[in-house]
């Protein structure tokens, strides 16, 4: 059945607009019209008055835990909660067991994701065998068993002659690297290292660990003439050197995560292990500069890192309890609560950020609000404030800083090919 979306304020960072128009859906999942008025007497009519609709938004860095580790999450479960945060495409990192460095675990993941049938499942290989940083993967054959790209996501691969080669080659297949940059010789502890750390007795994690192998990459890519992708960044010293580096030409992406332009290191003596991520939260400078770097287009992407854990491994204590944070039912209002609705950015800003960039850097046909374009969409609330109850939660995991905080902005409906995967109970 085709759906026709009245009134509702399109967002297309492509085309500059922020108008309020009908979209008429049809039958085969693309957007077949878009006008001032549309009448479509066979259509089931959906009244987005008041309501955004964004092209659908695109995770390229999350965790989905499956296979392996699926008491914290399957891929049914981090599908359902990723559409009930908006999301319409995500990319799962490979720290899984096993990992998906052959085409036999990528097609267990692209088949599992197909039988759920809710969102578009993007999986990455991992760069090397085992992620154990010792053998290169095939990665033509990677990418041909449908691999995104590659990522060491969890375990960055420490020796420089083999990331150098593995950028060459992936660079020259039309890919990319997503780098997970954290030097192990200065990374050990728990939270940001300083005061709080301090006042707590647990060790510091030293920003040096991400600054020191995002440097190594960024002067691989600029010595080769190569594309790299930074992962997470999270202090001011990283923003600063991918500026500089994007000024000189350098072909630097990064990505960075609500956690670090919401909260700073602070937050662990409200949430404890609930505020325990990798890279960890940051200072109040860090903060700063990564809104700035979103401002100033030096930060090309928001991402999740949704990072599901079950209670009780949280429950280990802020010293031994694994890293992470769940991220997909929050970082659509948490990016209008604490950087649109503060004036840091606007929405079309948004767009970008969440929609549009990172459709590019996948090179998918996405992120735009086009006459004949797929209809994947995001249609939101800007306006709903909301306590975020941890009973709201489909995740699997409930591991996040954002339980009982006030939130701006809600998702109201998710459409992927057309079709309606998720809708509030409250519209």
């Amino acid at each position: 059945m085709s759906i026709l979306f009245k009134n509702g304020t399109v967002l297309d960072y492509a085309s500059n607009t922020e108008e309020i128009f009908d979209l008429l859906i049809n039958d085969e999942g693309k957007i077949e019209k878009i006008a001032k008025e549309i009448k479509a007497e066979d259509a089931k009519v959906v009244d987005c008055s008041g309501l955004y609709i964004m092209p659908g938004m695109i995770d390229v860095h999350c965790h989905l835990r499956e296979p392996g580790g699926e008491h914290k999450e399957t891929i049914e479960t981090g599908s359902k909660s990723a559409v009930k945060g908006g999301f319409t495409t995500i990319c799962p990192m490979p720290n899984t067991k096993p990992t998906p460095d052959s085409a036999i675990v990528l097609k267990r993941i692209i088949d599992e994701a197909k039988r759920v049938n809710l969102c578009n499942v993007m999986p990455y290989s991992s760069v090397t065998v085992g992620e154990k940083g010792e053998e290169l993967v095939d990665f033509e054959a990677q990418l041909e068993a449908g691999a995104c790209a590659f990522s060491d996501d969890g375990m960055p691969v420490e020796n420089a002659r083999m990331i150098r080669e593995a950028m060459i080659k992936v660079n020259s297949l039309n890919s990319f690297l997503a780098e997970h940059c954290e030097e192990k010789s200065v990374s050990a502890g728990a939270i940001n290292a300083g005061p709080i750390a301090d006042k707590l007795g647990v060790q510091g994690v030293l920003p040096e660990a991400e600054e020191i192998m995002a440097a190594r990459d960024i002067v691989i890519a600029e010595t080769n003439n190569l594309h790299t992708h930074i992962c997470h960044i999270s202090t001011s010293t990283s923003v600063n050197m991918i500026r500089s580096a994007k000024a000189r030409g350098v072909k630097v992406t990064c990505e960075t995560c609500p956690h670090y332009y919401s909260f700073t290191v602070d937050e662990v003596l409200t949430s404890g292990v609930n505020a325990k991520m990798n890279p960890p939260l940051r200072e109040e400078k860090d903060k700063k500069a990564i809104i700035e770097g979103l401002k100033d287009g030096t930060i090309d992407c928001i991402i999740t890192d949704h990072a599901p854990h079950a209670k009780e491994e949280k429950a280990k204590g802020l010293a031994s309890a694994p890293n992470g944070i769940i991220g997909f039912e929050t970082a659509l209002a948490a990016t209008i609560t604490n950087l649109v609705a503060k004036g840091h950015i606007d929405y079309l800003d948004m767009v970008r950020l969440m929609s549009y960039n990172p459709a590019k850097l996948l090179g998918i046909n996405r992120g735009e609000i086009r006459e004949g374009s797929t209809a994947d969409l995001t249609i939101f609330d800007p306006n709903k404030k909301y306590i975020y109850e941890e009973a709201s939660i489909v995740s699997k995991s409930h591991n996040t800083p954002w339980i009982g905080k006030e939130l701006q902005g809600q998702v109201m409906y998710t459409v992927v090919g057309g079709r309606i995967v998720y809708e509030n109970s409250d519209r």
